[in-house]
């Protein structure tokens, strides 16, 4: 993201000892260009929330809320519920995040994340209608970035999910023309477990899971989001350098790989068998 770019001044002389390195199958960490930093997940980290999770991936770390209440559907979709996906980078997190509302790189995260669990169909949005083209429930995911180090995309996207796929909400029914809340929870209508997977173009060499340095040097960003069959649902590009076809189509298989590792991870802490 731009925002780690304004947060590093990263010298010639660092890009070319990285690009030595790659060229060895080799990155600054000593992990190689496959190799993800460690994944550790926390549900339940807000209370009040129906869902939470706080995900930790290297030393970027993000936490998720889920609220779920009754709204009106959108006029063009009178028989689906709504999800909302809200992200916001706290100015503690990095040295170059300004308070005030969300620049546009907190919204294009937003947005990557709502379009991997959206076009997933993660959510059967059809089973959160009350009464059609009159009341449904409304799911909002708000997203804090604690802290910054590389792959914001990532980290965001685990978070959203595995608050999701451990969320609970209770239900209404209208009675007599009026809604009424039921004392009893339900977890939400999923169906599968969307699970992005960022890679950073460093010269010629392609690396999963970018850390704020090397984001400071990369040429072009890819995520690419598949669900729990592997199929690819979403993808978003950044940065003005260029992919190649064999470094697309390389891309999309590593996706489904890498996916389908962190989405066991996200499976042992959620308890989603799907």
């Amino acid at each position: 993201m731009a925002a780690v770019k304004k947060s590093l001044v990263v010298e010639a002389l660092r890009r070319s000892q990285m690009t030595e390195l790659l060229a060895k199958g080799k990155r600054l960490d000593g992990r190689g260009p496959l190799d993800y930093r460690p994944i550790r997940i926390e549900t339940g980290v807000i209370s009040k929330a129906s869902g939470s999770a706080r995900v930790i991936i290297g030393n970027t770390e993000v936490i998720a809320g889920v609220k779920v209440e009754t709204g009106t559907p959108f006029p063009d979709t009178p028989d689906q519920g709504l999800l909302v996906v809200n992200a916001e980078v706290l100015p503690l997190a990095s040295p170059y995040a300004e308070p005030g509302p969300p620049d546009e790189d907190a919204i294009e995260l937003a947005r990557v994340v709502d379009r991997g669990i959206r076009e997933s169909q993660m959510i059967d949005v059809s089973k959160l209608v009350i009464k059609e083209g009159e009341k449904v429930y409304a799911v909002f995911v708000d997203v804090s970035v604690l802290n910054v180090d590389g792959n914001l995309f990532d980290t965001t996207s685990y978070a959203v999910v595995s608050a999701l796929l451990t969320a609970k909400y209770k239900r209404h029914e209208i009675v007599d023309g009026k809604l009424k809340q039921l004392e009893d929870t339900e977890p939400l209508p999923l169906k599968t477990i969307p699970t992005s997977v960022t890679m950073a173009k460093i010269g010629d060499t392609v690396v999963v899971d970018p850390t704020d340095e090397e984001e400071a040097v990369m040429d072009a960003r890819l995520t690419i989001t598949t669900d729990s069959n592997g199929n690819i649902c979403a993808g978003q590009k950044g940065n003005a350098g260029t992919f190649s076809f064999e470094q697309m189509q390389s891309a999309a298989d590593i996706s489904r790989m890498k996916g389908e590792e962190n989405r066991k991870v996200i499976r042992e802490v959620t308890g989603f068998a799907n």
